[in-house]
């Protein structure tokens, strides 16, 4: 990586954004990671101010409006955030002479393809999420054409709100849970993701176009299950473990209803990330054994 700027992370507190903290730090590196407080993607005069300060040399995009059901009643609130803050940040890189990450996701897609999305695929999002998060996409490629854009899916991590925490908690809670069996994904470890894109920050560091390591790239642990299975697999590690674990029962989406629609298949296509960047990321289940080593500790 060039030595004429840091790299500039969006968001601080995301699972995503605290990874990369993590994998940067020993690298040494020069980045910060500044949270809402310090940068507000909303905000264009923020985004000016902390531009013009650290002059990176190259920006992530980890800061997201993600509260997939809350969106549908705060619409404008996850566009300011997902759409017109990330393309006001790729704007601001660009002037700057930074190429930016900017991270989205599988909500971009309906869900009704039978095989694995590739990143040329109709889009088709089904809720405020989506809808914000694909305009965000347009808006970072329209702003900086020196930009990836690294579509994931099912995040986890040892750290804030998510799947396997979720699992955990209620498999201590109770003795039967049940799960959607019929969403079909990618569960993807942020520390994973993390690593996948410091690699291709650093690829894209002084990178000029044309170039095929910018456009959109699909990023996720390798293989497939259903949130069911997922969470079959959460509590068998947490067995494994000596902690207490639920029966997990199989149900359809249509017995779970959520304010907002979810695609019934997430599964994305990954080979165009292989090909550009040499990347591919480990099997989920190998991901989810080093999360629940991190919170519950090593199989007994």
């Amino acid at each position: 990586m060039s030595e004429r700027g840091p790299v500039l992370i969006a968001g601080r507190s995301g699972q995503v954004a605290l990874e990369l903290a993590r994998v940067l730090r020993p690298t040494g590196r020069p980045f910060v990671a500044l949270g809402r407080g310090e940068l507000d993607v909303s905000d264009p005069s923020s985004i000016a101010r902390v531009v013009e300060e650290h002059r990176p040399s190259i920006v992530i995009n980890a800061a997201a409006y993600t509260a997939v059901d809350k969106a549908e009643d705060e619409p404008a609130v996850a566009r300011a955030v997902n759409a017109t803050g990330a393309g006001l940040l790729a704007a601001a890189a660009s002037r700057a002479g930074a190429p930016i990450v900017h991270i989205s996701t599988d909500y971009v897609f309906d869900g009704s393809k039978p095989t694995p999305y590739l990143e040329t695929d109709t889009t088709g999002p089904l809720g405020v999420y989506g809808a914000t998060k694909l305009e965000g996409e347009r808006l970072v490629a329209a702003a900086n054409p020196r930009h990836a854009i690294v579509r994931t899916a099912w995040v986890f991590s040892p750290h804030g709100h998510n799947f396997v925490k979720t699992m955990l908690r209620l498999g201590a809670e109770r003795d039967e849970i049940a799960v959607v069996a019929d969403q079909f994904g990618a569960p993807t470890a942020a520390a994973d993701l993390a690593e996948a894109i410091a690699h291709i920050a650093a690829r894209l560091d002084g990178e000029q176009l044309p170039s095929e390591r910018f456009g959109i790239f699909h990023a996720v642990n390798a293989g497939t299950t259903t949130w069911h299975g997922f969470a079959c697999a959460i509590m068998d590690g947490a067995k494994r473990r000596g902690a207490k674990a639920a029966r997990v029962r199989a149900i359809t989406s249509a017995e779970y209803p959520t304010r907002a629609r979810r695609p019934s298949n997430s599964a994305l296509d990954t080979g165009k990330l292989s090909r550009a960047f040499d990347l591919t990321l480990p099997a989920w289940e190998l991901a989810l054994e080093r999360c629940l080593d991190t919170l519950i500790g090593p199989p007994r």
